[in-house]
């Protein structure tokens, strides 16, 4: 496994993003095996020093969407520097980026202009908003994308409170579709042998992401309902309280739920009409839930382990973050890697879910601001001179 280079292996990828969105993204191709080049100015990513840190700008949050690449520091706002990203361009199968689309043609790296230069490279445009509407070009954040998508009116309808989710929850999301439409642009290039643009904006795909099942009976016309989809927005939708704690349970099927009413001493509940179907338990999913609760309560977690697992409803206990890496299955799977640094010690990860043929790429440590600036732009054909008239300034660790 050690030897697997993995199906990205010799796609390399210019990365000019910054905080999660991108990173994240480009860390997915990584742990493909792409060679991911993170273009960072010469303050560095601000994640850098986001979270904890044994090393100053090698901050928690940082190390958690960058592993597996090379860092590059050019200062974008000199000459010199604009022809050494140039000169790694020549050699990039994918350029990304999350700037504003409007600070781009300031740069010389409108996606028109690089596509004429570079007609194999796919140019991933890592955006707020799709660049034909009227919100082109604003800034956006995780917050700001949850608000506006639906998710915050989600919370709200559920909880009663206006909230976003605790989890960046735009930007991962948005990721994850940033890099399959990034491999779905270089499937097509090996046939074609043409780059793409390809725009992958937050707004509208945060939308896409929280209408496959919000959407509801707005599908139809004239509609049939307003948008949600009852069951997940219901109050009791939640772990159920125990005598000892808690236990996420999820009777869903008609066989599920009568086997439920059986275990509980109420089986005629498995004939009552609010109950007896699929569609008339959606629109009683409020009491259903609620009749679920008071049931689990009376019993300890183990109880409604054990119950459940006898009748055939998915069930598990609530799993505590801090103990994830302690979970049998994830011990057994090998899914936290470490990795021994010579500055920081013993450093681990948790890594990609997917296999190729049972095998994964080793994971490497996220870079150290600018650790690869000269090797890979000595690779790519800048001379002594040419180094030196770059000139970055002193990175910021505030």
């Amino acid at each position: 496994m050690s030897g697997f280079q993995g199906p990205l292996a010799g796609v390399r990828v210019l990365d000019l993003s910054s905080v999660v969105f991108g990173p994240l993204a480009s860390q997915v191709l990584a742990d493909y095996g792409a060679e991911v080049i993170k273009i960072e100015p010469p303050a560095g990513d601000s994640t850098r020093y986001t979270g904890p840190a044994v090393e100053p700008g090698m901050a928690a949050v940082f190390m958690g969407c960058n592993r597996s690449k090379k860092s590059v520091v050019l200062d974008l706002k000199q000459p010199a520097a604009q022809q050494a990203l140039h000169a790694l361009l020549a050699t990039a199968d994918v350029f990304m980026h999350s700037m504003r689309p409007q600070k781009l043609g300031k740069l010389g790296l409108a996606p028109e202009q690089l596509r004429a230069r570079y007609p194999r490279l796919v140019f991933a445009g890592l955006h707020g908003f799709a660049e034909d509407g009227p919100y082109a070009g604003l800034p956006a954040y995780d917050d700001v994308i949850q608000g506006m998508s639906g998710l915050a009116d989600l919370m709200q309808r559920q909880t009663g409170e206006s909230r976003y989710l605790p989890t960046i929850a735009a930007d991962k999301t948005c990721a994850l579709v940033a890099a399959h439409a990034i491999l779905a642009a270089l499937f097509a290039r090996e046939r074609t042998g043409q780059g793409s643009f390809v725009e992958i904006p937050m707004f509208e795909t945060m939308v896409g992401f929280n209408l496959v099942e919000h959407f509801y009976g707005m599908h139809f016309t004239p509609k049939l309902s307003g948008a949600g989809y009852p069951r997940v927005m219901a109050p009791w939708r939640k772990p159920y309280r125990t005598l000892d704690g808690h236990v996420c349970m999820m009777p869903y099927t008609d066989a599920h739920w009568r086997r439920f009413f059986s275990a509980v001493g109420q089986p005629q509940l498995a004939d009552d009409p609010r109950f007896a179907n699929q569609a008339s338990r959606t629109r009683h999913i409020a009491e259903l839930l609620e009749i679920l609760s008071e049931h689990v309560a009376r019993h300890d977690t183990q109880h409604w382990l054990r119950t459940c697992a006898q009748l055939e409803i998915p069930a598990a206990p609530v799993a505590r973050m801090d103990e994830l890496p302690q979970d049998p299955h994830l011990v057994a799977t090998g899914f936290f890697a470490t990795v021994r640094d010579p500055a920081m010690g013993e450093v681990r990860f948790p890594r990609s879910s997917v296999r190729f043929d049972g095998a994964q790429v080793p994971i490497g440590m996220p870079p150290r601001l600018g650790q690869h600036t000269e090797e890979l732009l000595r690779a790519a054909g800048l001379d002594d001179a040419q180094l030196a008239a770059l000139q970055p300034s002193e990175p910021s660790t505030a």
